[in-house]
């Protein structure tokens, strides 16, 4: 059995948080608004103007920073009942309004302010403690009903998010290819779908065609073509390959680096980028393919070993990350099995090959 989830609607371009009020209005005449403080304060009255140039009843709630179930319940008490509900902000602020949503049984409209990760496609989110750490992942009940990409936002936020999202995305080919072959099963519960195969090749050609020009043209803080086309892969088309067509050793292994001091408040995508090397040597690709994805990391700063990530590692602990590597769920995607000896040894091949001399 295929399952195949996406968002209903998915919007991208400069400019295009200034029609935020008409694309609620798609759903229905009232809305509540979590927002990032930085983006309420920045962004708060062209929202509300565009809602009510729409006629749509806005409520804004402004996230405290952290995803929390005490968070979740400052929201919905001060929520009033409201078909949908949107955010707008990075990773954990959309995570509130996802909580929110499921909790109220709201339709979720997601407007991303960096590009760091593919989740404001997904119906996964992240419940985490008030000591930040991670509590659970927990699902909503439906995929977004909107994903509004104002990529002339996302060209003024910080760059070391903007290449964390291209180190989230351009392993996909190569997690939904293992999925797929191993017969793995989705978050979805169904196999792998092929047309989430095609989309996660199609992202990693497209990053690495475009990601240095996307590069630059932050550097202008200026939306082009290849920016356009870069943010597409990062949030959408990444989005939808992992959802419908799997996940595997790299998303493994950042169980094992986020239990780890050293590395686990480095960035998501900068960990999984790593990771990308680990599996397509465990996978026994040619080194030449190895180095090649290596040699990209280098033009755009992506990790390329453990000592870039963050720091060198010893025995003790890359024993730790690859046995709790071996923990996750996803681990059994892979066309072989594998031992936490397997993950180790391959890490340190790469440590080898690519830590700083």
């Amino acid at each position: 059995m295929i399952i195949f989830g996406s968002p209903s609607r998915y919007v991208q371009g400069a400019g295009v948080l200034s029609g935020i009020g008409a694309e609620i209005g798609r759903v229905g005449t009232t809305a509540v608004l979590v927002l990032d403080p930085l983006i309420q304060d920045k962004y708060g009255e062209l929202i509300a103007a565009s809602c009510r140039v729409a006629g749509i009843a806005a409520t804004q709630l402004r996230f405290s920073g952290e995803c929390t179930p005490q968070e979740i319940d400052r929201l919905a008490a001060a929520a009033p009942r409201s078909p949908i509900v949107a955010a707008a902000g990075g990773g954990k602020c959309i995570d509130a309004g996802k909580a929110l949503a499921n909790r109220t049984d709201a339709l979720m409209a997601t407007v991303p302010t960096i590009a760091s990760t593919d989740a404001p496609t997904s119906h996964n989110y992240v419940m985490y403690d008030e000591n930040h750490r991670m509590l659970r992942v927990e699902k909503m009940r439906r995929n977004p009903a909107l994903v509004l990409v104002d990529t002339a936002v996302i060209a003024r936020a910080p760059k070391k998010l903007f290449v964390a999202g291209i180190g989230d995305a351009i392993g996909k080919i190569y997690e939904v290819d293992a999925c797929a072959n191993a017969n793995g099963t989705t978050i979805f519960g169904g196999q792998s779908s092929w047309a989430a195969v095609a989309l996660g090749r199609a992202c990693h050609g497209i990053l690495r065609d475009r990601a240095e020009g996307a590069l630059a043209a932050i550097d202008r803080g200026q939306p082009d073509e290849a920016f356009e086309r870069v943010v597409e892969a990062t949030v959408l088309m990444s989005g939808l390959a992992f959802e419908s067509g799997g996940l595997s050793i790299s998303h493994s292994m950042t169980r094992g680096l986020t239990a780890v001091k050293a590395y686990a408040d480095t960035l998501h995508g900068f960990q999984v980028a790593y990771a990308n090397l680990v599996q397509i040597r465990l996978e026994g690709r040619a080194e030449t393919e190895i180095r090649s994805l290596a040699d990209f990391y280098g033009q755009v700063g992506l990790p390329r070993s453990l000592s870039e990530l963050a720091a060198p590692a010893d025995d003790t602990t890359m024993d730790t990350i690859a046995e709790l590597t071996m923990t996750a769920p996803h681990i059994r995607h892979f066309p072989r099995q594998i031992a936490a000896s397997d993950v180790r040894d391959a890490m340190v091949w790469v440590e080898k090959a690519f830590a700083p001399k």
